[in-house]
């Protein structure tokens, strides 16, 4: 039973127990109702009967995975964008090449930051749900301004930060620590060796919190459409689908600006080159795992030069997460529709940076992005409980829009990469074009039989 279980991936799993809370939580509603008109209780009593019930046998299951997710935020963040911040190594020894790739691949993620705000704003995912939470949720009224917001970011002292939670407040000092590594030089490579190791340390312990995920979330399930019934379903479709509009969107209006206005080249080339590494980031929803693919896509099928393609591309997966940035626009909105927020400018100005800076340390690992919302979150007052909510609520259907958001962060790696060579004259065109076939080069052949 428990072998037949654990072969199943985690994301098959946690469906499985989302297609089970449902069947619980509705089937044990209205068996409620149909056996109270029989016996003259009404239909709302009998539903506050079934909710009851579920809470109390079920509830501490979801309670237990909400604080496990509370757990994970303060020491993820942390740790992952400190070790973000120093993989990408020395400015001067990144030359104008990385400099350049850098500062495309931050401009592509706060346009796709914006892109998802607007698209939050235009479909208003979230209307119409609505949690219960035992924090109470801050007044809409009290609205510092962006300049009180920014001296807010700054802590006092980083420790005190890190004990209460205060998630803007430790995306600075993780980010001042970083550069502090890189500054420091050899002296400061054990410190940016510890959290490296530390952050993957962390990324082991989500992994494990997220065995217990298709539990937690048979338990919320079943408490939401026992509550709510199926209604809390239609918000969740629309968040889908605004998902996906957007990313075509941002994806037809980014590239053509970039491939066909800038760099003068035919999309339709660009698009059949990038297609196998598209298809293995949908698949598996890892830049990670995908990046041999894209390495090969954009050298042999694109021209990029080896450098170029070896220099941008992995740092493209490390950084580049314009998807996730879109993405986390949309959620952003999506919690406050269901929580009563009204965001102002300033909220906006401020899920713009935290979004940029949080796609720095995005682990490229399917999901990984919905543990770093805390801090997208936390800019327009979201409580740590509301937060876990929304993570639990999202996470059964999270893989299909992160099978998405993963391909675009791909395919806007090898997007950097093309641009890279294009202007740095290390662009074959010959190989864009289809005029001639990649030829290895013999360090290539080398290794190829040796592999062999």
């Amino acid at each position: 039973m428990f072998k037949w279980w654990f072969s199943i991936p985690l994301w098959g799993r946690v469906m499985l127990a989302l297609v089970l809370g449902v069947i619980t939580g509705y089937g044990l509603q209205h068996a409620l109702i149909y056996w109270g008109l029989h016996i003259g209780i009404a239909p709302d009593e009998a539903k506050s009967v079934a909710t009851h019930w579920i809470k109390t046998y079920l509830g501490p299951f979801g309670d237990v995975f909400m604080r496990l997710l509370r757990m994970l935020i303060v020491p993820l963040i942390f740790t992952t964008l400190v070790a973000g911040v120093v993989a990408l190594g020395d400015p001067k020894k990144l030359g104008t090449v990385g400099l350049k790739t850098i500062g495309l691949y931050l401009l592509m993620t706060v346009c796709a930051n914006i892109v998802g705000l607007i698209f939050g704003n235009i479909f208003q995912p979230g209307q119409g749900i609505s949690f219960e939470t035992t924090e109470a949720t801050p007044l809409a009224s009290d609205n510092p301004s962006l300049r009180e917001r920014l001296l807010e970011v700054i802590p006092q002292n980083p420790v005190v930060a890190l004990v209460e939670g205060d998630v803007l407040a430790i995306i600075f000092f993780a980010v001042i620590f970083g550069i502090g590594i890189i500054l420091a030089g050899p002296s400061a490579k054990l410190a940016g060796d510890v959290f490296t190791a530390a952050s993957e340390a962390m990324l082991k312990v989500t992994q494990i919190v997220m065995e217990f995920a298709p539990i937690g979330v048979f338990a919320l399930i079943a408490y939401t459409v026992a509550s709510q019934g199926l209604e809390a379903f239609k918000s969740i479709l629309l968040l889908i689908a605004c998902v996906y509009l957007a990313l075509l969107t941002y994806m037809i209006i980014t590239y053509t600006v970039i491939i066909k206005l800038w760099l003068r080249l035919p999309l339709s080339r660009f698009f059949k080159g990038v297609a196998d590494a598209a298809a293995v980031a949908y698949s598996t929803a890892s830049s990670n795992a995908t990046l041999p693919v894209t390495i090969a896509c954009t050298t042999q099928k694109l021209g990029v030069n080896r450098s170029i393609a070896g220099s941008t591309l992995p740092l493209g997966a490390t950084i580049n997460m314009d998807g996730t940035a879109l993405y986390l626009g949309i959620l952003a909105v999506f919690t406050a529709r269901i929580f009563g927020y009204e965001l102002t400018l300033s909220h906006y100005a401020m899920i713009v940076v935290t979004a940029t800076i949080s796609a720095i340390g995005a682990a490229g690992i399917p999901s990984a992005s919905l543990f770093l919302a805390a801090v997208v979150l936390q800019t327009f007052g979201a409580t740590p409980a509301q937060v876990a909510l929304i993570v639990g609520f999202i996470l059964p259907v999270d893989r299909i829009m992160d099978m998405a958001r993963t391909t675009i962060n791909v395919i806007s790696d090898s997007v950097v990469a093309l641009a890279v060579a294009r202007t740095e004259g290390e662009l074959d065109e010959d190989i864009y074009y289809g005029r001639k076939p990649y030829e290895p080069s013999p360090d290539e052949l080398d290794d190829f039989y040796r592999s062999n």
